[in-house]
Formats: C-alpha cells, structure tokens, sequence
C-alpha cells in the first residue's frame, strides 16, 4: 500500500511539471511581403519586402529603396539594429509607404505568426505596426 501511494504521489509531481522540449521555436526565417502598414493598406504596384536569416541578417526593400540590417528574433520578441540602403528617389506615395515601414521596423518589438500564416510584427504595446504574408517566388 505504502508503495503504492509512493508512485501515485511520484506520478502527480511528474505530470505536475511543465514540459519541455529542445525543439527550437518556430522562427519567422524567410522572405515576407507587406500587405497592410500601419492599417493603412500598402501601394499595390509595388513589393515591400522583409527576408528575415537565422544568421542575424535582415534584408529587403521598402518598396523603393534596397535595405540590410541586423536583426535578433527570440521566441516573442524581435529587434532591428540599424538599417543601411540605397537612396533613390520614388514617387511620393511609394516614398511615404517605405518611411512608414522602416519606422515600423525600427519600432517593432514582438512578432507573431497567426494561424492564417501571417507574419505580425508588434510594438512594445502589443499594437500591429505591419501585416506580412509568406512571399513566394513566381
């Protein structure tokens, strides 16, 4: 009987632990494209990228202008150092969206994968400041 309580206890405080796993998290790696900025949609003729590397890179394009940085992404969070890119001019509305997004980018501080497989990046506040969609070659 003794015994028997000695298990079922050693059982209880098993299942009573949270599990763990060495599987690492599923992290946002790849090459995304904007679909909204800063809920304010995005100009349709042209791509606003972002290609996150598991080696700490980030690249892309603001829709006019070509981009590469740094980036450190963990299981929630995600910080962009500073940004270097080209300088060419655009037409204006183009010109606005990439200062909008690389103000997002800067500002970014979590990240969320929702369940329809978009890429949100988030604020401090939890607010969205861009919505991406998996970018696939054509």
């Amino acid at each position: 009987m003794k015994r028997t309580v000695a298990t079922l206890t050693l059982l209880g405080t098993l299942l009573a632990l949270p599990a763990f796993s060495d599987e690492p998290f599923a992290a946002p790696y790849g090459t995304w494209l904007a679909e909204d900025i800063g809920t304010a949609g995005v100009v349709d003729t042209v791509q606003t990228t972002l290609n996150l590397s598991d080696d700490g890179r980030a690249t892309g394009s603001g829709g006019c202008n070509r981009f590469t940085g740094t980036v450190t992404v963990t299981e929630t969070t995600i910080e962009f150092g500073p940004l270097a890119g080209t300088k060419m001019a655009c037409p204006e509305a183009v010109m606005n969206q990439e200062n909008k997004f690389h103000n997002a980018l800067s500002q970014a501080a979590g990240w969320q994968l929702t369940a329809a497989d978009k890429l949100e990046l988030t604020d401090e506040t939890g607010k969205t400041l861009v919505v991406f969609a998996r970018h696939t070659s054509q």
